[in-house]
């Protein structure tokens, strides 16, 4: 439940620390709403220096920095942050889009879909295939302080311990499940306090679902119904069954990295976090990287990194911008005209992603209670064939219909309906993605082969049976009026018909600069660039192998680790 009278203190604060609110503004509009009373001295002052600070520094950009982080997603913001506590250094973050703040879309859970397309998102599109019957598909990424963490669904789910314990038995040592804990740990404030597997008093806070929508309850009494375990708590020792989610929401608010990371230092001279600004490309002097070229206000601006530079633009812009540097596959590079520093094979190779599929619509048989939570608020994980180790698949319910384009133009959906959701946490297809031009802004192949391998079929052709099942159960059967899509009866071929139409992602890209020590590998599993110096990378692009849940948690978990890294 958001606290509103808290939510509008919190947004006057972030206001003023964002420089759009002078002092005296703020206390006015605080005190016209009775609101002073809610903010402590200190906070306001903090947030009054953190305007003048960010403000200053933002009019007086220096040509020199100690670490120039470039991103502030759910990685870039934990890096700068790890840095600034742990050293005395001057740290620059660059981000493309614009501040958070002041954007309900953001803040309230519930309202997260509007950020699907908006000026906040980067707006990607995968490359069609015959797999997915020739549809382009949308992969949101996020273009704002914060990055995806600003516009995501605010699920908290780290995966399974075998999901890095597999990261490291491909390479990237150190980052086996014994070694991660402790900074997974540290980074949460769960609301049951600290545990042997969570954690409490870091960063972000992070609380379960709470006064569960209709649709959200029925996903866990029809589960149940099949026999699946009641799972309190998903970051506990098992994700096998139905339960409420875990989300980084304070007092009913989203809490983003960009939230928990660095608003509270943005009154540190030290930090500079520089919005509306676009990286271009990094500065080499022969193999070592010693800064960055972006674009300011249009406005070509170079910056100096004295100590390194810290990629953390995502699984899409990160590979890009070693691209446009001449770090990776020489061949791609020269056809491009861009030449090549170092042969890096693996740029923009190992692309994976999980699939989502929009969707199983039903129509309610009663008009639907207003929307709340993530417009999820329950997920099931469950498993496509008894003999797998581990769960591939996650269904949410979504309180709203989400079903694809074209198959929406065939199957009018009446208004009073919502989703069930089949996903692949599990899948087995590999893409990648490449430039077509060198121009920093030019187009892209984002391929994730999606649907690639036979076994991916074949486990969401099951999701789709178990998914009509559930619907069958006690919990939705009280729901449901009647199925609008797809309807019963379907044969094998129909369903694998409906799992090409319905296909869509979780936006979770991953991979694309993956860790490791053999020849594909990008980087170390310190995260340094292989071959280069002064240069390492932060997000999502290094994780080797995709966990088996939503990849937000991962991303913080690796700028965490790049922070102590950098840090000793």
């Amino acid at each position: 439940m958001i606290d509103h009278r808290k939510e509008q203190a919190r947004r006057l604060l972030d206001l003023t620390a964002a420089g759009r609110l002078t002092r005296r503004e703020l206390l006015q509009r605080a005190g016209a709403a009775g609101l002073v009373g809610m903010m402590a001295p200190e906070a306001i002052a903090q947030a009054i220096a953190a305007g003048d600070v960010q403000g200053a520094n933002g009019r007086a950009l220096a040509g020199a920095y100690d670490y120039i982080v470039v991103g502030s997603g759910s990685a870039g913001s934990a890096v700068a942050r790890r840095v600034l506590d742990g050293t005395d250094a001057t740290v620059l973050v660059i981000e493309a889009g614009g501040p958070d703040v002041g954007v309900p879309e953001i803040d309230i859970p519930s309202a997260w879909v509007a950020n699907i397309g908006s000026s906040r998102d980067w707006g990607y599109v995968y490359t069609p295939t015959d797999k997915v019957n020739d549809r382009s598909i949308l992969l949101s990424r996020g273009k704002v302080l914060g990055g995806s963490s600003s516009i995501n669904a605010l699920v908290w789910l780290r995966g399974h311990p075998q999901d890095y314990d597999g990261w490291a038995a491909s390479g990237a040592e150190g980052w086996d499940w014994e070694s991660v804990l402790p900074v997974l740990r540290r980074m949460e404030d769960w609301e049951d306090g600290a545990s042997p597997l969570r954690g409490a008093g870091g960063p972000t806070r992070v609380e379960r679902a709470r006064d569960l929508h209709p649709v959200a309850q029925a996903l866990i009494t029809s589960g149940q119904a099949l026999g699946m375990p009641l799972i309190d708590d998903f970051n506990g020792p098992s994700m096998l069954g139905v339960g409420p989610n875990s989300m980084n929401v304070r007092d009913g608010t989203r809490d983003s990295a960009s939230r928990a990371y660095l608003r509270p230092v943005m009154d540190s001279p030290r930090l500079t976090v520089l919005t509306g600004a676009t990286v271009t490309r990094l500065v080499l002097e022969g193999t070592t990287c010693t800064g960055v070229e972006m674009l300011v206000a249009g406005r070509p601006v170079t910056v100096r990194a004295e100590a390194e530079v810290v990629l953390s633009a995502g699984a899409i812009d990160t590979p890009r911008l070693m691209m446009l540097s001449g770090l990776g596959r020489a061949d791609e590079l020269k056809a491009l005209g861009i030449a090549p520093v170092a042969d890096l094979p693996g740029v923009g190779r190992n692309l994976q992603e999980h699939i989502i599929l929009g969707g199983m619509i039903h129509e309610a048989n009663a008009p639907m209670e207003p929307f709340n939570a993530n417009l999820e608020g329950s997920t099931f994980f469950s498993k496509s064939r008894g003999d797998l180790a581990l769960p591939d698949l996650m269904f949410v319910s979504i309180q709203i219909p989400y079903l694809m384009p074209e198959l929406a133009a065939a199957n009018p959906v009446p208004p009073n309906a919502f989703t069930i959701a089949p996903g692949l946490v599990g899948m087995q297809s590999r893409g990648y993605m490449k430039m077509l031009s060198d121009r920093h802004d030019g187009p892209l192949e984002i391929q994730p082969n999606l649907l690639g391998e036979p076994a991916d079929m074949d486990a969401l052709v099951a999701a789709v049976e178990l998914g009509q099942e559930l619907a069958q159960q006690p919990g939705f059967r009280d729901l449901i009026r009647s199925p609008v899509v797809p309807k019963p009866g379907m044969t094998r071929a129909q369903k694998e018909e409906f799992v090409r139409m319905s296909c869509s992602t979780y936006f979770h890209p991953v991979g694309t600069c993956r860790m490791g020590t053999d020849a594909e590998a990008v980087v170390a599993p310190d995260l340094k660039v292989h071959g280069i110096g002064r240069l390492r990378i932060a997000d999502a692009s290094v994780i080797p192998n995709i966990t088996g849940a939503n990849t937000n948690v991962p991303s913080i978990l690796v700028g965490e680790r790049a922070g102590d890294f950098i840090t000793g």
